[in-house]
């Protein structure tokens, strides 16, 4: 019987996949390294190198990886199509940049992407406005339909009697603290027609 922290034979010539190693033996979860995991005796292998990684919630990790961590260049395809572009040092985020499903690039600073003074939607920037009569109301045309009492956040709907967050097939994606609540209640689309009034300054 080997003892404890000692490298057996199989480990050493024969890394095995890390797949056989998620926690929990969780099915949902699915990776695989590109190059071999490497060998630490009865201790389970780590994540090493290039590696593909699929969470439970069908988003993607492609990068580089180190100790069983994000570590290095890497990106996070989420399921709604857009993307995560970051380096990474021990599973902790150095700096990345947002990309939406449509192309548009989020601006950490200075964001002015339809704000009071330009209102377009990014399709409207890329492909023109439509002509007057028949003005869009998201950036997808023709928009969705909302349920009743929600919100459309851009990717699902928000209840906010329980706040949480589903995307667009009913799935759930997140609760919505209390800053995410306050900006969708203020600038998203409703499913019902409300009279603000007259406002002077948009």
């Amino acid at each position: 019987m080997e003892a404890e922290g000692e490298e057996s034979k199989d480990s050493s010539s024969q890394p095995q996949p890390c797949c056989a190693f998620l926690p929990d033996s969780n099915k949902k979860s699915r990776c695989s390294v590109l190059r071999p995991t490497r060998p630490t005796g009865l201790v389970k292998p780590k994540m090493e190198g290039q590696a593909s990684y699929i969470l439970p919630t069908e988003t993607k990790y492609q990068g580089e990886m180190k100790d069983g961590m994000f570590h290095g260049k890497g990106t996070l395809y989420f399921p709604n199509g857009s993307q995560y572009d970051a380096t990474w040092e021990k599973g902790r985020i150095i700096k990345g940049k947002y990309t939406f499903a449509d192309g548009l690039k989020y601006k950490e600073n200075k964001w002015h992407y339809c704000d009071g003074y330009d209102r377009r939607f990014y399709t409207e920037i890329c492909e023109g406005l439509k002509p007057a009569g028949i003005s869009q109301l998201t950036n997808i045309d023709p928009p969705r339909k909302i349920p009743d009492g929600c919100y459309d956040c851009g990717d699902g709907f928000y209840d906010p009697k329980v706040r949480v967050i589903r995307d667009y097939k009913k799935r759930f994606l997140r609760n919505a603290d209390d800053d995410e609540h306050e900006w969708i209640i203020r600038t998203c689309r409703k499913g019902w027609d409300e009279f603000i009034g007259h406002k002077a300054k948009l």
